[in-house]
């Protein structure tokens, strides 16, 4: 998946580390990051030393993976000396993995970081905590943290059949297994019935934990669940959620060619009859 990124390791601890030359730079446009390409799937980010007619002042420190540094810019960097802006999902099967990973997750907090410039209860400007990855109100004493969502990814069997779905009105067209967020309230056991209540109309059993993902497109810790049908396979399907979902036969479950994400891990694995 994509945060598997083999013997490196990705450093979340908050310890910043003052810019250097080769401090690695992720710069974003919406959800387009800044890279050069160096093959098909293979890229490299820009080093502070591509920018150094930009201030130090400009960049904030977001992470470490092995000893390499990794800073946001906090406006976009220009394009120039083969550095372009790329979509977001180019990263799903970009090599090297790691800085594929870099990339996503740096979206994330640069997200995060530009929602929280001003405070939402009384207006006044945020302050960046220097201990920890928290911006704080210093009149109204608002604390915020980095948001991550909750959510889930059911893989519904029926026999040697798997429910697919496809989403309405996304990016994403290829099918993927049921899924949505947690509410409040709720276990994450719930979620996965009424979730798949809410979309499909049926009822599941036999909830099985496989294992979870941090799925940083959208600020989103998934939990994969396999469970089974419970009763009628008849499928009513909101299609204001769904564009389309049914059942389909393992030998007819594709290939994952990105080896990405958490759904197709699940699929493929329902696919060898591992699940």
């Amino acid at each position: 998946m994509i945060q598997d990124i083999g013997n490196h390791t990705y450093h979340v601890e908050y310890h910043p580390v003052p810019l250097a030359r080769d401090g690695i730079l992720l710069s974003y446009q919406g959800r387009k990051v800044l890279v050069r390409l160096t093959g098909d799937k293979e890229f490299v980010y820009p080093r502070h030393a591509d920018y150094a007619d930009i201030g130090e002042d400009q960049f904030r420190w977001l992470f470490a993976e092995d000893r390499a540094q990794f800073y946001l810019a906090k406006e976009a960097l220009p394009e120039r000396d083969g550095f372009t802006y790329v979509s977001i999902n180019f990263m799903r099967a970009a090599r090297p993995r790691y800085l594929a990973f870099a990339g996503i997750a740096g979206l994330s907090l640069h997200n995060w970081y530009s929602n929280h410039i001003y405070c939402g209860h009384c207006g006044r400007p945020m302050v960046h905590s220097e201990n920890e990855r928290m911006v704080h109100c210093d009149h109204c004493h608002t604390m915020i943290y980095p948001r991550i969502c909750p959510a889930v990814i059911v893989a519904v069997r029926h026999g040697d059949k798997l429910l697919v779905s496809k989403y309405a009105g996304r990016e994403y067209k290829n099918i993927a297994l049921l899924a949505g967020f947690a509410e409040v309230g709720e276990t994450i056991e719930e979620t996965v019935h009424r979730e798949v209540m809410e979309e499909v109309g049926i009822r599941v059993k036999n909830l099985q934990f496989y294992k979870s993902q941090p799925w940083c497109f959208t600020d989103t810790l998934l939990f994969g669940f396999f469970c089974d049908l419970d009763g009628d396979d008849t499928l009513k399907v909101d299609h204001g959620e769904l564009a389309t979902a049914g059942w389909i036969d393992r030998k007819d479950i594709p290939e994952d060619t990105e080896k990405a994400s958490l759904t197709m891990e699940m699929m493929t694995l329902f696919k060898q009859g591992v699940y």
